[in-house]
């Protein structure tokens, strides 16, 4: 039985896909998340013996049972680099302290699991001209590990969202492979058609006339400065963007579903419902193009949902990783 923890956990999206992959050969025996509303969605979906610690920055290794997994995607920061900065002579204790990445080193460091496994933005590789990236795997090498790393496209593994972001999976140096081989492509035929909601969805989906004239107004302004920011049509049979939370980020995903007749407003809106039929996608086909399935429970308002989905990662790839890692320890 592998011991695993689970850090900056958000929704458990990292677990789920580890969980998926190994099975019950598998067991989470630590979880960190901040995030009032993140516990929420997370303890209505997976159902431990244990409660969900808070800040990890606060948290001693010696509270952290032994584990041989660390799942961590943990948020990209600005490392900061003090003093006159000599190359990697420095340990990582002077690199990469006040980032919450040093906590995983911090951990990893006294616990010496198998695999250490990371999850970020795409642009981690190149953020503060590449150093950002530089000092993660100077790090992870420091502390006695051997990482390997890979950007992939969420479109590629069963669900019709363009979404690139970097993998790491680090392995500790007496077990870890001459070289890892990430996943290949296994599916990238997937449309929106294939997540959208089986009925007809709620009125509170569709815009307002006043905000669709907004919107128009936003992107063609930016269009004239030639930017190509603004609300986005998608069609049923192409691929999402990446959904983010925050900014315009339902705005860049609207469809047109005529499929509900009954557009009486039931939320407080400017002017009337939209004649055309454009609509936000809805908390669950968000889930499902990030690959959760649909028993995954959705307990919280849609505000949280759209956040936490933005912010999750797409579990099919996930998955795909984790099974190539489990190859890995089974071979070891």
């Amino acid at each position: 039985m592998l011991k695993s923890i689970d850090l900056f956990a958000g929704i458990g999206g990292i677990r789920l896909g580890f969980d998926r992959a190994f099975g019950d050969s598998i067991k989470t025996v630590f979880v960190s998340e901040w995030d009032e509303y993140a516990q929420k969605t997370y303890k209505a979906n997976f159902h431990d013996d244990f409660e969900i610690a808070g800040d990890i920055t606060k948290i001693a290794v010696d509270d952290i049972p032994d584990f041989d997994i660390c799942l961590a995607g943990f948020p990209c920061q600005a490392f900061s680099l003090a003093g006159q900065r000599k190359g990697f002579k420095d340990d990582y204790k002077g690199m990469a302290r006040g980032t919450l990445f040093f906590d995983v080193a911090r951990i990893c460091e006294k616990k010496k699991p198998k695999v250490i496994f990371c999850e970020n933005v795409k642009g981690l590789t190149i953020h503060d001209k590449g150093r950002t990236f530089e000092i993660i795997t100077e790090t992870l090498k420091q502390i006695g590990y051997k990482p390997f790393e890979q950007i992939l496209n969420s479109r590629d593994f069963g669900v019709p969202q363009n979404r690139e972001r970097i993998y790491i999976v680090a392995f500790r140096n007496d077990i870890a492979p001459e070289e890892f081989i990430f996943p290949t492509p296994v599916d990238s035929s997937k449309r929106i058609r294939d997540i959208i909601e089986e009925k007809p969805v709620a009125a509170k989906y569709y815009l307002s006339d006043v905000y669709m004239e907004t919107l128009k107004r936003h992107k063609a302004r930016h269009e004239a400065k030639g930017h190509g920011f603004g609300y986005e049509i998608r069609d049923w049979d192409d691929v999402a963007g990446a959904i983010v939370c925050g900014g315009m980020g339902r705005e860049r995903n609207l469809i047109i579903d005529k499929r509900q007749t009954d557009l009486t407003p039931t939320t407080h809106i400017k002017g009337e419902i939209n004649k055309d039929g454009v609509r936000k996608m809805t908390p669950r086909e968000w889930a499902r193009l990030q690959g959760f399935p649909d028993d995954f429970e959705l307990v919280l308002a849609d505000v949280h949902l759209y956040k936490q989905f933005g912010n999750s990662v797409t579990v099919p790839v996930i998955e795909a990783i984790a099974k190539k890692v489990k190859e890995v320890l089974e071979n070891g």
